[in-house]
């Protein structure tokens, strides 16, 4: 990991925003399981490759903010990446950057009111690491002096995905960085075209570096009632197991607006430093095709793929063999519930493919058939009117919550590991092979006492199947 070349003082606070969902990467990306949990641009999450850049010399721990339902997937994968005292802040409810950023910076200052917040989202790529780094450090020689600085990032095409930077003269206290003169919001292609054209604009990244004071003032001068609300919500905040909490009711009464629009476009402060850091915010299946490795014939694939008489097409298949001939700048995705299959150029579109599963009430436009839990994970195979198989694995260690159900009855078969199961007053170690019974209305509880992966199958039978149908008596994880 190469240093930070940062000047002296304080520590520069990685602030790691995860609360996008990443519509137009469906089916891959989904809000169950957005597309920072996943491995698209490297053989690490998008979450941990933003972590892991903010890991080293001149960085403090990081603060991220993210939705209270990823919370013990984004502990499990930052700690797999070795970042284990990270200070996860959990939302109620999704409020845009301003809110989240607004609370990092408001922790950030009950340590040091000076302390430098550099924001980022959890869902972008970056290809420079080293560049990145020595723009951060020219960017925080101008935060300290009062400065809202973003990272403009330098065109290499007429993007119409983008908001732009239009460029201002130079700062003299901080070389390298220049003044914001102003904002251009996504424009259509001719607009693109003429703003590349003329070399004063920059990409906006929606990255900002600036001190927790400054943030704060702005806030007050530009969006006092998101500071308002805000405020209260962490004044008000609770420490549940690793996490910290929000109150829920101050920060749903908090404006959804996103700092762009609540300070950025407003305040007198603002800064840019240009840098070009191969970055990508990864917002399509076109994006994400431009990031990825090649062959020959310009095609990126993923999983199981054949391809034939094929060019610059994006392919993966997180199961079945996917088998693509004579096409050219196409799109193909296949995960185990879903396909997708689109010219490349109809990207942006996707969304609309999403609105409209939402419209008639698909599960698929949210969920996968995988639902991660904190314990582990589980997966239907079949399902029918009174009947249900799924796949259970459950992590060395954990447990489920002590439950019942009030229509339905199960069976377990352990594949692999050992289980200890509750069922009313006995405790049962079923080992694999083996298989157990709990009837409509028993207590029960299945836990992993081994050091490997528990896994069984389970088959549902009863009159009501959903997921709604649990009466957790206890819980290791503090859910309801």
């Amino acid at each position: 990991m190469t240093a930070l070349p940062a000047p002296s003082g304080a520590s520069i606070v990685p602030v790691i925003l995860s609360g996008g969902t990443g519509t137009r990467l469906w089916p891959v990306s989904r809000e169950s399981f957005p597309k920072q949990l996943w491995p698209l641009v490297s053989d690490r999450t998008m979450l941990q490759d933003t972590a892991l850049r903010g890991v080293g010399p001149g960085f403090a721990r990081p603060i991220v903010v993210c939705n209270q339902e990823h919370r013990f997937l984004i502990a499990e994968q930052l700690r797999t990446a070795g970042i284990a005292d990270a200070e996860i802040v959990l939302e109620p409810v999704g409020r845009n950057s301003a809110p989240a950023i607004t609370a990092a910076a408001l922790l950030a200052f009950e340590a040091d009111p000076n302390a430098i917040l550099w924001m980022m989202a959890a869902d972008a790529a970056i290809q420079r690491t080293e560049a990145l780094h020595a723009a951060l450090a020219r960017a925080a020689v101008a935060a300290r002096a009062g400065r809202i600085v973003m990272f403009g990032m330098q065109p290499h095409r007429a993007e119409t995905a983008y908001g732009y930077i239009e460029v201002g003269p130079e700062l003299p206290d901080a070389p390298g960085v220049h003044d914001l003169a102003r904002f251009v919001e996504k424009p259509d292609a001719t607009t693109a075209e003429r703003l590349v054209a003329s070399g004063g604009f920059l990409w906006n990244s929606g990255m900002f570096v600036f001190t927790a004071a400054t943030l704060l003032a702005e806030m007050e001068r530009h969006a006092p009632d998101v500071l308002a609300a805000v405020r209260r919500a962490v004044t008000d905040r609770v420490h549940d197991l690793d996490f910290t909490r929000l109150d829920p009711a101050a920060f749903a009464a908090c404006p959804n607006i996103s700092l762009d629009y609540a300070v950025a476009e407003r305040t007198t402060v603002a800064a840019v430093v240009p840098a070009d850091l191969g970055w990508s915010d990864v917002g399509s299946w076109d994006a994400l095709w431009e990031q990825s490795a090649k062959d020959g014939a310009g095609n990126a694939t993923v999983g199981d793929v054949l391809l034939e008489g094929s060019d610059n097409c994006y392919v993966r298949s997180d199961g079945v063999l996917t088998a693509v001939v004579g096409l050219q700048d196409v799109v193909v995705v296949v995960t185990g519930d879903a396909v997708l299959a689109m010219h490349r150029d109809r990207a942006q579109d996707v969304k609309t493919v999403v609105d409209r599963l939402r419209q008639a009430g698909r599960h698929e436009a949210v969920a996968h058939n995988r639902s991660y839990r904190p314990w582990g994970f589980y997966e239907s195979l079949i399902h029918s009117d009174r009947f249900q198989v799924k796949r259970i694995v459950v992590t060395p260690g954990h447990k489920l919550s002590l439950q019942k159900h009030f229509h339905r009855a199960e069976h377990w078969v352990v594949v692999s590991g050992t289980a200890l199961v509750t069922r009313d007053a006995d405790e049962l170690m079923v080992r694999e092979n083996e298989s157990i019974y709990l009837p409509l209305g028993c207590t029960h509880r299945l836990a992993n006492p081994g050091r490997i992966p528990l896994t069984l199958i389970e088959v549902q039978s009863g009159s009501y199947l959903g997921e709604d149908d649990i009466v957790r008596l206890e819980d290791t994880y503090g859910r309801a």
